[in-house]
């Protein structure tokens, strides 16, 4: 497990979407203010997600979407719990619909980020996050 808090982060892209600058920006973003970040290109399916997670050992996740592939991010949720990842915390950016950001929050997602949003504010939530998944640990 990391000790220090320097947050390990998973940017990936789930589904079908290819539209990946967006991931690129916020995973350099990340880089830049000190973070281990894992990059994967587009079209990761959930099995490997999770492989990776666990082989990483990463505190944050964040799926990117712009075009409906959030709506399976429930179904990763449900994958991480299963693979006792359920302490991982998970964020999502990109488009998605304000009716559609419910069901991602009732799902487990931590955080969802909308275009425009500021890379400083996404960096300072990934590490306030990642502090929070290290203090369950500690104490599991």
């Amino acid at each position: 497990m990391n000790d220090t808090l320097i947050p390990k982060v998973l940017i990936t892209k789930i589904g079908f979407d290819g539209h990946d600058r967006g991931s690129r920006v916020v995973a350099a973003a990340l880089r830049d203010a000190g973070m281990e970040v894992i990059y994967t290109p587009p079209w990761q399916d959930i099995a490997a997600v999770v492989k990776l997670a666990t082989e990483e050992d990463v505190d944050v996740i964040g799926i990117s979407s712009l075009a409906t592939d959030h709506l399976i991010v429930p179904k990763l949720m449900q994958a991480l719990r299963e693979a006792g990842l359920g302490d991982v915390a998970v964020i999502v950016g990109g488009i998605v619909p304000d009716d559609e950001e419910p069901a991602l929050i009732e799902a487990g997602v931590a955080r969802v980020f909308h275009p425009g949003t500021a890379l400083d504010a996404i960096a300072h939530s990934v590490r306030e996050l990642a502090a929070g998944v290290r203090a369950r640990r500690a104490t599991a």
